[in-house]
């Protein structure tokens, strides 16, 4: 039996380029549209017959209606990501991470299956202590996660049904890389810096592997109809720690790698850890843990620098700025 043919908005990002490769792999049929803002290169796909590629915008709306129903499954990744990216764009925030996603609900079918990526940064300023489950306030504190929060809550209101990810931090490597991601951004720090100063040491976050990340994706078009009309925390249960334990592991690989404390505030005031109970019982785990990830950035980014310097990857595309 064929496997479903996909849609994924913003697919040469980030993510989607390693769930566009995850998905080719798994013998799906997969169409990536990008505005390749980043001059990313699409054409990391296309050794494979079952890859299509669209030069378009997420937010046009008639050349979307004409190719939609071409589709069994829908993933919108396109969106402006972080605080860099949107104090730089903030008109077109809204309506690229909320209206467009919105957008493609309204044209889809019932039929056809829509699973939406929004953050589990989304829980904001918690305590750091207690666990985030899907049944905790959100409390959005950029204008990142808020219009991503807004666009979830539109789906799980929606009477065609959706799932949501509420997906952790994201690290390790990818054809689209980025720098920024805590986890990226510290391993490069340690290896070409040798030092970093952490301010609100204390302060927690969840992470996940980009890969298994993917994989979700997978698992959720296979139990699509078991898991519509819900949200999703994506993480590693293991991996809910302090950016200070996030150095000092980093730190067992680059032995050199100095860490301090740094005395003044942190204007990310994003701390929390969350519940990935819910996806468990829904049958999938993340797999990769922070070990993997670091080792695996270490050799990507030696890599990396044999063709870019290090300010190159300071700066976009790297930073997604």
């Amino acid at each position: 039996m064929a496997k479903e043919n996909v849609l994924i908005t913003g697919g040469a990002g980030y993510l989607g380029s390693v769930l566009t490769r995850h998905l080719l792999n798994e013998g799906y049929k997969v169409t990536c549209l990008d505005s390749l803002i980043y001059k990313q290169n699409p054409a990391n796909h296309a050794d494979s017959p079952n890859f299509k590629f669209f030069l378009r915008d997420a937010r046009e709306k008639e050349f979307i209606r004409r190719i939609i129903s071409d589709y069994d499954v829908i993933i919108p990744l396109a969106a402006i990501v972080g605080k860099p990216a949107c104090d730089k764009n903030p008109k077109d925030v809204p309506s690229v991470n909320r209206d467009a996603v919105i957008m493609l609900d309204e044209l889809r079918s019932r039929n056809q299956k829509l699973i939406f990526p929004n953050t589990n940064s989304g829980y904001g300023t918690k305590t750091g202590d207690k666990l985030c489950t899907e049944e905790t306030p959100l409390g959005p504190i950029s204008l990142y996660a808020k219009t991503k929060c807004e666009a979830e809550k539109a789906l799980l209101e929606s009477d065609k049904g959706a799932i949501t990810l509420r997906l952790a931090t994201v690290f390790g490597m990818s054809p689209r890389m980025r720098t920024d991601l805590l986890v990226n951004d510290f391993v490069l720090t340690a290896l070409y810096e040798g030092e970093i100063i952490i301010y609100e040491k204390d302060f927690k976050r969840n992470f996940a592997y980009i890969g298994d990340i993917a994989r979700c994706f997978e698992h959720c078009i296979r139990n699509y109809d078991s898991m519509k009309g819900r949200c999703y925390n994506v993480g590693l249960d293991s991996a809910n720690i302090s950016k200070l334990k996030l150095a000092e592991r980093i730190k067992r690989y680059v032995p050199e790698f100095k860490i301090s404390e740094g005395k003044g505030k942190d204007p990310d005031k994003r701390n929390y850890i969350v519940s990935n109970k819910r996806l468990r019982k829904a049958g999938f785990e993340c797999q990769h843990d922070l070990d993997y990830g670091i080792e695996e950035l270490i050799k990507g980014y030696k890599e990396l620098l044999e063709s870019k310097s290090y300010e190159d990857l300071k700066k976009p595309p790297y930073r997604n700025v």
